[in-house]
């Protein structure tokens, strides 16, 4: 089983690999069938990292917006065809930023206290 700073680097990973692509244009990724999958995917691995962390690990921070989080990756897993590019657009341009920022605290106070 991963330990919860496993599961914190996770969320960064799938985050630097969003981050790869975030600068292209919304019409680059309408005409692109492989951006979607690709941003999607890591939506998801950030969403599971997140729906396994500890409920302590959470509430180190109540600013990140756990809850929806989870929700988007139930949505993106289970609802498939329902998933609004609009919506994977906006989080990946707005959230995603301040996201990686929360987790890369939340990273450092764990280590900090396991030294």
């Amino acid at each position: 089983m991963r330990d919860p700073l496993e599961r914190l680097r996770d969320i960064i990973a799938a985050i630097e690999a969003i981050e790869r692509y975030q600068n292209i244009s919304y019409e680059d990724l309408e005409n692109n069938d492989l951006l979607p999958v690709w941003f999607v995917r890591h939506l998801e691995i950030i969403g599971e990292a997140v729906r396994a962390l500890p409920q302590e690990v959470k509430a180190m921070d109540r600013s990140v917006q756990w809850s929806e989080i989870i929700g988007m990756r139930n949505m993106l897993v289970h609802q498939y065809f329902m998933i609004d590019l609009d919506i994977v657009w906006k989080v990946v341009q707005n959230d995603i930023p301040i996201l990686k920022t929360q987790i890369q605290n939340l990273l450092t106070q764990l280590e900090r206290g396991n030294q």
